[in-house]
């Protein structure tokens, strides 16, 4: 037994206690588990929003291109580069200023339209951008990858400038709360942006691509640039300031187009490049702007403009990693507590079938003994009697009533054996029908009462006259009788008195009691139920000389049981025992108890 509950111990239980311990560590970690699970799930969020903007762009890019083709084939092209500004802005409302930069046989650029004269907004945009688009200066811009711009050598040295342009990068105007990230060296809970400015002439940014996005700060406000060339005509580069109030209107919905799932959890806000929310769903939402949950850069368009996600309860988060850690820790403990219940049943049923096991070898040593006993008289007897040694007609007289005792002994005793393994396989099966219970007790009394006197029993019986009839199996309920009386017989020690009642009981339901009452050694009272299990004796048979198989108890109850009745045990008053055979009248349906 020390054997298996070590093996038990090193196997399952100290494991089991070493993931438990591994279990309730994870425990603490599951608030930032939690919260990179929402991270992900609001970043694809943002991600996909962003997206739908820049999308949005790049339908105006297109557009502003089918634009310049339509005013290029309409009636008065010929003077196109020279009133494309107004035509524009009458056929395209997103468009603020309309330009058009006109490169010459050599190489260099005019810029042929506006006019500073034609209006103020005209006149601003000339003083402001005149200069970069005739490629008299450089300027920090920030573009986006043109189509077929790999083809064309300044492209690519304007792309190594932009590569390598960190002496003009940006801290982001947002720090994410689910974003932060530190550059190597640097101690600050700030983020780099990943749009970055570059010095660059127009000229160089175009290229030989046919079209493309242009934007850059004037005095901290940005300027959103579209050009287009043409390829009908190589040599004019048309282009459009966009128009940033038509913009953000058309970007307001954007932020309105979050899967329905996460509505009642996030807001999202679109925000400029000052961190000022230009666009917020639902409309009504307050926060501390510059600290979403996470946020997306749009781009290279709207550089440092962002698609910021807030929760609207921001404490929900941080109650929903609590009911998680709190159910998990609950799952743990239920865990642990089965694994423990478990371990227990596991050693105690064990515990009972070595016990059985030995009850069994028990079993096993008495049978034995109790057939060779009655086998030893009967064979010693019988040679007696048949080499003729024995002439006293008395004696053989005495030593046929000890061959007839010992032979009913031995049947009674293989009989027990037969029907407890046939209840075992269950195919015990009873003929029940109508019994007198008083005559069969009486019957099985005048049998059995030879062999008590002979042993120096004294026998009083307390017996009605009148019938009392049960539904049983005669031979199974005369079994019980002599189950019970041979038990009485055997704990029976100086005292050899033995009584036998049967008495009728009205409440709860009509029953008959048949008692049989010695003055015997008793049962230990922690024993009075065990003494019904099969194999189990209350006295060690072999040490204290007391004769049986340990099954006589259990098959009298399993009997009774198969009635509708029981076996019970009582403490005799004055010491001795009392079993009680309890049975049904036939007047009441017996109930079949298992």
């Amino acid at each position: 037994m020390k054997k298996i509950a070590l093996v038990f111990l090193l196997a399952v239980f100290v494991p089991s206690l070493v993931l438990a311990w591994l279990a309730m560590r994870s425990l603490r970690d599951q608030q930032l588990v939690l919260e990179r699970q929402q991270s992900l799930l609001c970043q694809g969020a943002a991600d996909s929003l962003a997206k739908e903007a820049d999308d949005y762009l790049a339908e105006h890019q297109q557009e502003f291109g089918r634009q310049v083709e339509a005013l290029l084939h309409a009636p008065g092209s010929q003077n196109l580069a020279t009133t494309f500004d107004e035509r524009l802005r009458k056929d395209w409302p997103l468009a603020e200023v309309g330009f058009v930069v006109a490169i010459n046989s050599n190489l260099t650029c005019n810029l042929a339209c506006p006019q500073p004269s034609s209006s103020p907004a005209a006149s601003e945009f000339y003083a402001e951008n005149s200069k970069f688009l005739c490629n008299v200066q450089s300027a920090q811009v920030y573009f986006n990858d043109a189509k077929n711009a790999g083809n064309n050598s300044l492209f690519q040295e304007a792309q190594v400038s932009k590569a390598n342009s960190n002496f003009s990068q940006q801290y982001r105007n947002v720090i994410p709360q689910q974003q932060t990230l530190v550059t190597p060296g640097e101690n600050n809970s700030q983020q780099w942006s990943k749009v970055a400015p570059s010095e660059a002439e127009f000229r160089q940014l175009v290229g030989n691509s046919n079209e493309g996005t242009v934007a850059r700060f004037l005095e901290n406000k940005l300027r959103v640039l579209l050009w287009y060339r043409s390829p009908n005509n190589s040599r004019l580069i048309f282009g459009a300031q966009l128009s940033l109030p038509q913009i953000i209107a058309a970007l307001r919905p954007v932020a309105g187009h979050l899967d329905s799932s996460l509505q009642k959890d996030l807001a999202i806000a679109l925000l400029d490049d000052n961190a000022r929310p230009v666009a917020i769903s639902p409309p009504n939402f307050q926060a501390n702007w510059k600290h979403p949950f996470v946020s997306t850069e749009l781009g290279e368009a709207l550089p440092h403009w962002e698609l910021a996600v807030y929760w609207l309860d921001p404490s929900r988060l941080t109650a929903a990693a609590r009911t998680l850690k709190l159910t998990l820790g609950l799952l743990i403990g239920v865990l642990l507590l089965a694994i423990v219940t478990g371990g227990w049943l596991i050693v105690a049923d064990l515990n009972r079938q070595l016990t059985l096991a030995r009850e069994k070898t028990d079993f096993v040593s008495n049978v034995s003994h109790e057939l060779k006993t009655p086998l030893t008289s009967i064979r010693m007897f019988s040679e007696l009697l048949a080499e003729g040694r024995v002439t006293d007609p008395e004696k053989r007289h005495s030593y046929l009533r000890i061959i007839t005792a010992e032979t009913s002994r031995l049947t009674r005793l293989i009989n027990n054996v037969l029907d407890f393994s046939r209840m075992e396989r269950g195919e015990k099966k009873y003929q029940l029908q109508p019994c007198d219970l008083a005559a069969v007790v009486r019957e099985t009394l005048d049998t059995y009462r030879p062999h008590l006197e002979t042993s120096g029993f004294v026998i009083r019986a307390s017996l009605p006259e009148a019938p009392l009839v049960v539904q049983g199996d005669r031979d199974a309920l005369a079994q019980v009788v002599v189950n019970l009386l041979s038990n009485a017989e055997k704990y029976s020690e100086t005292r050899k008195d033995i009584e036998v009642q049967v008495k009728i009981h009205t409440e709860p339901l009509p029953h008959a009691d048949v008692c049989v009452l010695d003055r015997g050694s008793g049962v230990p009272g922690a024993c009075a139920e065990k003494i019904f299990e099969q194999f189990y004796r209350a006295h060690d048979s072999l040490a204290s000389g007391i004769q049986g198989s340990g099954l006589g108890l259990t098959l009298a109850r399993r009997i009774a049981r198969a009635h509708g009745g029981d076996v019970v045990y009582h403490a005799r008053d004055g010491g001795g025992s009392c079993f009680i055979l309890r049975l049904p009248l036939a007047s009441a349906p017996p109930t079949i108890n298992t």
